[in-house]
């Protein structure tokens, strides 16, 4: 992939390490365990998720507040009100926060609010929103498209890289396919191809690719025995009312028995997941 020239690997030992926080990272030895809903709903629900999952242990929380739905009358996210909460939320509980940022002029109360910036599948390829996360020093967590080919995804993150902003992870979500049973298809293979072509961190997001909880807890360990280098799940403190993605979302409690599920996995690959928090500490936004 001659054309990427800063997200390729330069030898075949390179990797990047991320830091969502000075005590927070992905792409070393210890994995990124993201949890959380797919919607900012209310300070008493991310509360709730945040006091569950900080014992699971989860290292980061996910939430939306700027929501791309399919339908215009679908719910679109708290907005402000809900950068608001994460930002509660990583303060209380000393936990860094992962966000989408949808365009280019929501980049500054975004960056004011939260740790990491996700730029979700839709947007891949917007180039300009790219190019002024590129000029951004936060880390961007960059989905791979829906239909996007593995030489497009990391083109994709060489924008970000090539003005300015080295700290960037790559999330395989699956692609669309003529199967339905599942929401899309998980591209593990992706995954082993990322890892070896690219030094920037890859993770996964089972939810996304299953559309269905029963099928999330297989696919992620899945993804930390081929070399995924963390996981960004759904989960949610009652699924079924959940304002968006109910039918995918976990459990707090499956949630948890997940996270500790997966150290089996990541020990057979030398990897490991952390059983206890370090000592958590945040750059002051």
């Amino acid at each position: 992939m001659n054309n990427a020239k800063l997200a390729s690997k330069s030898d075949t030992h390179q990797r990047t390490l991320v830091k969502l926080s000075p005590s927070v990272s992905v792409g070393g030895e210890d994995l990124l365990i993201v949890g959380g809903p797919c919607t900012v709903e209310s300070l008493e629900q991310m509360e709730q998720v945040a006091t569950h999952l900080s014992n699971a242990p989860v290292q980061a929380l996910r939430g939306g507040v700027y929501k791309p739905r399919t339908s215009p009358y679908a719910f679109q996210g708290l907005g402000l009100e809900g950068l608001q909460i994460l930002k509660s939320i990583r303060q209380h509980h000393h936990i860094p926060v992962v966000t989408e940022v949808m365009s280019i002029g929501q980049i500054e109360d975004v960056v004011t609010h939260a740790d990491m910036l996700q730029v979700g599948s839709r947007n891949m390829q917007n180039f300009d929103l790219l190019k002024a996360l590129g000029e951004v020093d936060k880390p961007v967590l960059l989905k791979r498209g829906l239909s996007a080919t593995v030489e497009e995804f990391v083109m994709a993150a060489e924008y970000i890289l090539s003005h300015g902003n080295p700290h960037v992870v790559l999330c395989e979500r699956g692609i669309r396919s003529f199967d339905t049973y599942t929401r899309n298809v998980l591209d593990l293979g992706a995954v082993v191809a990322l890892k070896q072509i690219t030094h920037l961190p890859v993770i996964v997001d089972p939810s996304h690719a299953a559309g269905k909880r029963e099928l999330v807890a297989d696919l992620a360990r899945a993804s930390i025995a081929c070399g995924a280098d963390g996981l960004i799940i759904e989960c949610h403190p009652e699924p079924e009312k959940s304002v968006s993605d109910a039918r995918q979302a976990l459990s707090l409690e499956e949630m948890v028995a997940l996270v500790h599920s997966l150290q089996p996995i990541a020990t057979a690959v030398g990897r490991r997941v952390l059983t206890s928090h370090p000592q958590r500490q945040l750059v002051a936004a």
